[in-house]
């Protein structure tokens, strides 16, 4: 690929992922085109004052994805199981796949999950090990699959927030289960990473961490990084299973089995290093949002 010339289409370029890997590649001078439901948002805006090229897409609209895909020499393909549901999220991935495969796309990086071909039952795997298959099936020029683990930045959203401000981590884990995470921003740098040495990883599916630690160690760090202390409170699985089946059954597969991503090779490899627990959780403000009367 030519650095500033061959146009790297990121869908998703206003969420984690999709933003992560936009703006590393603008950064490192490559020519983006963004792809969004809402061009006119302030995460669009940010985007195109980066030197972006930001464009209305619609994972559920193939005439969009079509227009968006045009002079693409290269994808960056994510959706997301909580905002589709896993069927919606499988038909995504495969659409876009087929059509960036018309369109003439030289390589398709395909943002995954870790373990996805494990056969793990657990629904929001199982359908990207399918969306996997497919992208192997179309037999583009040179494609990469990224999986990367469970995400630093969950445990900054509303699911997980108020209660570490109040001193509780609760989740439906085992103290001793050992989870691997990974910062959003690192995704970023590996989808930097898999197009510019998309000859070498043409055809690779890559497991990607940055860190692992159970539930009571994290809570640790986090009272260190937050001045407060925050206690791991172990949560019963029913009441997740409630709320999602799909997300008790991760947890009961990450009790019993887990990740197995290999941090070390991965950084090796790709000349990464990917931030600790620590060092992200240092960036992030915990503090509950103030109030004004």
């Amino acid at each position: 690929m030519e650095t500033g010339r061959d146009l790297i289409v990121v869908t998703g370029a206003t969420g984690k992922q999709g933003g992560a890997t936009a703006r590393e590649l603008l950064a490192k001078g490559h020519k983006v085109r963004a792809m969004t439901r809402n061009p006119g948002s302030p995460a669009a805006r940010e985007l195109a004052k980066l030197g972006a090229e930001v464009v209305a897409g619609d994972l559920d609209d193939a005439a969009s994805l079509e227009r968006s895909l045009t002079g693409a020499w290269g994808v960056f393909a994510v959706q997301n199981t909580w905002e589709a549901g896993v069927e919606r999220e499988e038909e995504q991935g495969k659409r876009i796949a087929e059509i960036a495969r018309r369109q003439g796309v030289q390589h398709y990086v395909y943002s995954s999950v870790a373990s996805a071909h494990r056969h793990t039952g657990i629904p929001h795997f199982d359908n990207k090990w399918r969306v996997e298959e497919k992208v192997r099936a179309l037999a583009f020029p040179s494609y990469t699959v990224l999986r990367p683990v469970f995400f630093m930045e969950n445990l900054a959203s509303p699911s997980f927030l108020p209660g570490i401000q109040q001193g509780r981590l609760a989740l439906a884990l085992d103290p001793e289960t050992v989870l691997q995470m990974i910062a959003v921003a690192d995704i970023g740098k590996y989808g930097r990473w898999a197009f510019e040495n998309h000859a070498a990883l043409n055809g690779r599916a890559i497991d990607i961490a940055g860190d692992q630690a159970t539930m009571p160690a994290t809570a640790e760090i986090l009272s260190k990084v937050t001045h407060r202390e925050v206690k791991f409170v172990r949560l019963p699985i029913e009441e997740v299973r409630k709320f999602s089946m799909d997300f008790a059954l991760m947890l009961e597969w990450f009790d019993r089995v887990g990740y197995d991503a290999d941090i070390a090779r991965a950084s090796a490899a790709s000349g990464i290093r990917p931030a600790t627990l620590a060092t992200w959780a240092a960036t992030v403000n915990w503090e509950p949002a103030s109030v004004t009367t």
